[in-house]
């Protein structure tokens, strides 16, 4: 039985010597050298006593070393656990007790802190830096060039992510093999990518987006790859005439389109750019194509799914959805409480089904069944809508949803109009206490520089464009609003911070 995964993206080079990773400023890496890279983490690991099955966690910057850490724990049989580069040493604290790791690579920096943590979760401790220095390094040197690959089948795991943990405890979403090379074959073929194509990647990679989407697809298509530590709008801008193509979030657009220099001759070699892990303003996508002439093509997934959906790679895409079911998978909208399955237009909770659903949640079977209908459909806890086309609407999470006076209120469809009045660069809407209505519309606005924008003034445009249960009770205005490292707004957090902010209201 081979190593399916990794058999998949590097057991067979069709082009050993080109260029994989190129890091501009910092070298590149071929094919055949990251092969080599990967038989070396796999040796090591070996040495190390890990056994196929045993989990690898790795808190570590951006760098050629880390993608070969990924790929050398998914050929020796283990587990890949990346973690947020961002996490605290109380965060890390949890993730190792709970996944257990035989083996724990941080950075030399934060080694001091976590040294104790890892002893404490029988975790072998290695370090590595951007630049390549650690202990780890160390090892890799003791290894020889090539690995003996462990048997895996798309049953078993390949990787262990950690959702976000925004409400409640974060849980170990268990990608399997299987899992993550169907999602990998599907997005080739649909989004055509080929050995032609160079990727624009300036995504952090302990995420589902800039590991497994972007680099499996890159991999198994036999593309190039700018790898970029992060993304900093003038890099990108040199960079972008030598790219086909880029993934990204919302904010990287936005952010394009902040500058001049960003122009439809700057992009003129790009076939395809793609946004996910946020919704993207209809505003967004409107000034996009009139700069570039090109439509972004926005899709939609998560921790444990993969992608389930994407606008066409041909036809329209179009704003303020994120396209059709991806071949392979089957959606449908649901009744949150009763499972009924919903007609066309109609809202309720996304469920999925197909080969690139995960296993379940780490040493959480009770959760796991919970999230799981009878018939095999997972619940996102995603709402949203199908409408007569076939496109599939978000229209927020189950956990944003409020209830109002006994009304359904979908942040989604308020953020939209407000997004859309003059001035505004971006809003969330959540829900507060409120005495009378058991929960209030609270609007956080971020406007544009200069904008002349006050509470009054958004709530009388609002009014005749939504239903006035939906207006805002209050509109309060930020510079910018929170978001996480994926670009996600983080809606708990403004809940946390205005929840006082309809007291007194009528």
């Amino acid at each position: 039985m081979p190593n399916v995964l990794f058999d998949a993206l590097l057991g067979e080079i069709a082009n050993p010597g080109k260029v994989f990773l190129d890091v501009p400023g910092g070298g590149s890496v071929t094919f055949d050298q990251l092969e080599t890279m990967t038989a070396r983490v796999a040796g090591a690991l070996q040495r190390l006593g890990v056994a196929p099955g045993d989990r690898v966690a790795a808190q570590v910057p951006k760098s050629v070393d880390a993608v070969a850490l990924y790929l050398g724990v998914v050929r020796a049989g283990a587990v890949f656990l990346p973690l947020n580069t961002g996490y605290t040493s109380a965060e890390v604290a949890y993730f190792l007790t709970d996944a257990a790791p035989a083996v724990f690579v941080c950075t030399p920096a934060s080694e001091s802190a976590l040294a104790p943590i890892a002893a404490t979760a029988k975790a072998l401790l290695r370090t590595l830096d951007a630049d390549g220095a650690g202990s780890w390094p160390a090892e890799l040197a003791l290894s020889a060039d090539g690995f003996v690959g462990v048997d895996r089948g798309p049953d078993d795991l390949a990787a262990i992510l950690y959702t976000s943990g925004t409400t409640g405890r974060s849980k170990g979403a268990m990608l399997t093999h299987g899992n993550l090379l169907s999602n990998a074959r599907v997005l080739v073929t649909y989004w055509q990518f080929t050995d032609r194509d160079v990727l624009l990647h300036a995504l952090p990679i302990f995420h589902t987006h800039g590991l497994f989407v972007a680099l499996n697809v890159a991999l198994l298509a036999g593309a190039s790859v700018i790898f970029m530590e992060r993304f900093q709008v003038d890099d990108i801008l040199r960079q972008m005439p030598r790219a086909t193509s880029m993934m990204g979030v919302p904010t990287f657009y936005s952010r394009l389109l902040a500058q001049p220099g960003f122009t439809a001759e700057l992009a003129a070699n790009m076939r395809l750019f793609v946004s996910g892990s946020a919704p993207m303003s209809a505003e967004v996508h409107k000034a996009f194509m009139e700069r570039t002439g090109k439509s972004i093509l926005e899709r939609y997934g998560m921790t444990e799914t993969n992608m389930n959906t994407s606008n066409p790679y041909l036809g329209d895409r179009r704003p303020g959805t994120v396209g059709f079911p991806l071949p392979g998978v089957s959606l449908r909208i649901c009744d949150p409480a009763s499972g009924e399955v919903l007609q066309t237009e109609q809202v309720g909770v996304i469920e999925v089904r197909g080969p690139n659903v995960f296993k379940g949640y780490w040493q959480m079977p009770e959760k796991t069944a919970a999230e799981f209908r009878d018939d095999g459909y997972f619940i996102t806890g995603d709402l949203g809508r199908i409408d007569p086309d076939g496109y599939v609407h978000i229209v927020g999470r189950d956990k944003d949803l409020i209830i109002t006076g006994g009304f359904n209120v979908y942040p989604a469809e308020v953020e939209a109009a407000i997004d859309a009045l003059p001035g505004v660069a971006e809003s969330a809407v959540v829900g507060v206490p409120h005495a009378d209505f058991g929960e209030g519309v609270v609007a956080v606005v971020a406007p544009r520089p200069g904008a002349d924008l006050n509470e009054t003034r958004i709530r009388d445009a609002l009014r005749g464009h939504i239903a006035a249960y939906k207006l805002p009770k209050r509109v309060l205005f930020v510079s910018e609003l929170p978001r996480n490292t994926m670009g996600k707004i983080q809606k708990n957090l403004l809940r946390e911070q205005y929840g006082s902010a309809c007291e007194g209201s009528a």
